[in-house]
């Protein structure tokens, strides 16, 4: 299980970080508080410990940008104790909320107590991002700032291959087996139907030429 810390307090952080790493988790604190979300993405945590007070953007405003790709579980640590902090960090989608100065095992316990209850029946949180786009695996998403779209799952299992070779031309015939676990017996227009069809959805994102063709090769999802 891997936790991202969003704390500018840098001897709360470390503490943080250790105390976890004692207890088998992987830990891994910001470094760029303007690009949160995307070190996030990059690192692939299960939860997220998120402070209110930081630099250039709060943290209810990177607990709202989480909500909007994912539903991994938020545990604010603060030292705003007052109720009004409370409720609004669970308006914004906060699964707990911890205030400073707070005992490292009593938040591992919190911790613990999270990470049951939600993998238990939903899995691991699995996002992926390409020049702003984020894509949920798990539930078919794709976000660009305030847009969002749904894909179908054929939709999303191309989108997927592409987006882990990007920078690789991936032939019809390896799409065909990702999708049908078979390049017979399926007419080319069902592929070329599912592409059009995605291709489509990241154009009303703004994203256009996202995908490239390349003739008589396959598609490319440029680097």
């Amino acid at each position: 299980m891997k936790i991202f810390i969003v704390e500018d307090d840098s001897i709360i952080s470390k503490k943080i970080k250790e105390h976890l790493e004692k207890w088998g988790y992987e830990g891994a604190v910001v470094q760029d508080f303007q690009n949160v979300l995307s070190e996030m993405i990059a690192f692939d945590p299960q939860l997220v410990l998120m402070d209110i007070s930081l630099p250039f953007f709060n943290g209810y405003y990177w607990c709202g940008e989480i909500r909007k790709v994912s539903k991994m579980p938020i545990i604010f640590i603060s030292s705003a104790s007052d109720n009004l902090n409370i409720v609004r960090a669970v308006e914004m989608g906060a699964d707990d909320y911890i205030t400073k100065p707070f005992d490292l095992e009593v938040l591992m316990a919190k911790i613990q107590a999270i990470l049951r209850r939600t993998y238990d029946f939903s899995g691991t949180s699995n996002l992926m991002e390409h020049r702003g786009l984020i894509f949920n695996v798990n539930n078919f998403t794709i976000s660009m700032e305030d847009k969002t779209a749904e894909l179908t799952k054929n939709e999303a299992k191309i989108f997927q291959k592409l987006l882990e070779n990007r920078g690789e031309i991936i032939k019809r015939d390896e799409l065909m087996m990702t999708l049908w676990e078979s390049d017979s017996f399926v007419d080319d227009s069902a592929l070329y139907t599912n592409v059009n069809r995605l291709r489509k959805k990241l154009d009303q994102m703004g994203l256009e030429h996202f995908i490239t063709t390349k003739k008589g090769e396959g598609y490319i999802i440029e680097g």
